[in-house]
């Protein structure tokens, strides 16, 4: 099944470690990604890098101004001659100045470019996990998503901020200083060449290394993540079961973890600036001394010898920065990994590529032989088939496994059958245009979530054009407009932090309004009268007798209270309806719902 692939995709992006195709495909997928953000940035792009280069060129004729000023200004001083030093003074400051304008230019250019992409990058994220679908979400954790959202996007920002230029200055500069010192002094410049073996047998050391031990870094920072998002969002039930102690130590060891996965990163660093120093600080010795010798024999002048010093330590001066922008890269390069695997991710329940309309919905739901599983070793629902008719109300009633939900979320299309079909009038789910679907099907879940906003607001959502007057029937309608006027600012007042200003039952009810204000074909209520206490439950059922005429409705409950108003009653055990009747048929019946209506009956007395 496509669900099975999007969540062992989801898992496996956590793991440090990949195999090399693996990780072919991993690097390939990020270049991708990156490739189509710049697309539309091009043109800033290349006059970014002009920019670059120029201003490179212009700081790397530095010393080879001073060295004409010292052999050829000097002498020409004895004669009075004043030009030569002019010039080498004048180029020297008109070099820098050019070079000062450009890194300025270059430095804003970049900026707009980095804000660029993450403004995109972030939306594409956003949109994209909002389009996914619910199977996505439930094996993917807040806390990972908001991860993706924030340290990786902020990874991504610091390169782009800052790492790329002085990545491409960085390269421009030791091009340009290379060229420089050997079309001024060749020996020299051997001698450089020379210092690029250890270099590059150094830098290759701390590639190979680092890259494993970034990936782990990041993965290490998203864990730490992870653990305070989720602690933070079920605080409740962390103060509820005293859970303090044992996070305390569970998040203890992800920050150890994190430190000393950063340790090992510093101590690359410890090996890897220090050697680059001896690296660079021999170079230059070398270069000194032998053109010293070459100065004596009059070989060599004394200002050429000087600019060859000068590029020969310049040439090292970037290396440091360039290690610094590889820390970087390697924590950009794996978090967009993990943020082009969420957009790789394809939705379980696509839209249809040719959708088909169905403009005023009459609620008639039938599911042809369905099958259905989580996963593959296990059937939910096998060989399923049930037709309800529109306009009829019926309870499902079973234990908890049942697959009372699951039968839900496929009428709601949060899941597609394994196999068979869910159809509403007649027309398959998968075809049925999405805009109709979400109008003619309303689900009202046993978590109430209310968004920030108002109470108006919350209640409109599912018709986001309502008057005011409209709000205030559906709220009159399930019994919630008499709490919302006592409400400081009545409709107008902000439920505040998902609905922490009113009570549970007090947000069902506002979820209730919600549904019945969008005007379903077909509602379903799965267990969304457990938060009600016993008089609300009483008004809602009331409501529900007059809102529910007309409409197929299919309630979850396990107060059997709730399930009096139904005209019909499916017990299911297994996945499969093991009953098949009206509430009083059953009851009066020996089966398996006149147990659990005797039991009932017995604890409310």
């Amino acid at each position: 099944m496509s669900d099975q692939t999007s969540v062992s995709g989801v898992q496996g992006e956590e793991r440090n470690e990949y195999s090399k195709a693996e990780s072919k495909q991993i690097r390939a997928r990020s270049r991708a990604l990156l490739g189509s953000l710049l697309k539309p940035l091009h043109a800033k792009l290349w006059v970014t890098a002009a920019a670059i280069v120029v201003s490179s060129a212009a700081q790397v004729a530095g010393p080879a101004l001073i060295a004409y000023g010292i052999d050829q200004g000097i002498p020409a001083l004895i004669d009075q001659n004043w030009f030569p030093v002019a010039f080498a003074g004048l180029a020297y400051l008109f070099t820098g100045l050019i070079g000062g304008v450009l890194i300025a230019s270059y430095i804003r250019l970049s900026a707009q470019i980095s804000q660029a992409v993450l403004i995109d990058l972030r939306t594409r994220v956003f949109l994209h996990t909002q389009r996914l679908s619910l199977e996505f979400h439930e094996s993917y954790t807040s806390g990972r998503i908001i991860s993706r959202q924030t340290s990786d996007l902020d990874a991504i920002r610091e390169l782009l901020d800052e790492g790329l230029t002085l990545l491409v200055r960085g390269l421009m500069y030791m091009v340009f200083t290379a060229v420089m010192l050997l079309i001024l002094d060749a020996p020299s410049g051997l001698v450089l060449l020379a210092s690029l073996i250890p270099l590059g047998i150094l830098t290759r050391w701390f590639q190979l290394r680092s890259q494993t031990q970034f990936r782990r870094s990041r993965v290490a920072s998203a864990k730490l993540i992870v653990q305070f998002v989720e602690t933070m969002t079920g605080i409740r039930a962390v103060k509820a079961f005293r859970k303090e102690k044992r996070n305390e130590e569970e998040f203890g060891a992800l920050v150890e973890d994190y430190r000393t996965v950063n340790a090992k990163v510093l101590g690359l660093f410890a090996v890897f600036n220090p050697g680059l120093a001896l690296i660079g600080n021999t170079a230059v010795a070398v270069t000194l001394l032998w053109g010293g010798f070459r100065v004596v024999d009059g070989s060599l002048e004394v200002g050429v010898l000087l600019a060859a010093v000068l590029y020969t330590k310049r040439f090292f001066d970037p290396m440091e920065d360039m290690a610094m922008f590889y820390n970087g890269y390697q924590s950009a390069s794996s978090a967009l990994e993990k943020i082009s695997g969420v957009l790789e991710e394809q939705p379980s329940v696509p839209d249809p590529v040719k959708p088909v309309d169905l403009w005023n919905a009459e609620g008639t739901v039938r599911f042809d032989g369905v099958r259905f599983a989580y996963t593959k070793d296990r059937d939910i629902l096998p060989e399923f088939d049930l037709e309800i008719p529109a306009g009829q109300t019926i309870a499902l009633v079973g234990s908890t496994g049942a697959g009372k939900t699951t039968l839900a979320k496929l009428i709601s299309r949060f899941y597609d059958p394994s196999a068979g079909r869910v159809s509403l009038d007649g027309v398959d789910l998968r075809d049925l245009h999405p805009k109709d679907l979400r109008r003619a099907i309303v689900m009202v879940t046993q978590e109430a979530y209310l968004f920030s906003g108002t109470v108006a607001d919350n209640i409109a959502i599912g018709k986001p054009d309502a008057t005011l007057d409209e709000i205030k029937a559906a709220a009159r309608a399930v019994g919630a407009h008499d709490f919302i006027e006592s409400l400081p600012n009545g409709y107008d007042s902000d439920v505040n932090k998902r609905g922490g200003r009113v009570s549970a039952g007090q947000r069902q009810l506002i979820s209730f309004a919600r549904a019945f204000l969008a005007n379903p074909a077909v509602l379903i209520l799965d267990e969304a009268t457990s938060s009600l206490d016993i008089p609300s439950e009483r008004l809602v059922q009331e409501a529900l007798q007059t809102l529910l005429a007309d409409r197929t409705a299919v309630i979850i409950a396990h107060r059997l209270s709730t399930v009096s108003i139904a005209d019909r009653v499916l017990v299911m055990e297994h996945g499969r309806i093991v009953e098949d009747g009206s509430p009083e048929q059953l009851i009066a019946g020996t089966g398996r719902f006149a147990q659990l209506h005797a039991a009932w009956r017995d604890s409310l007395v």
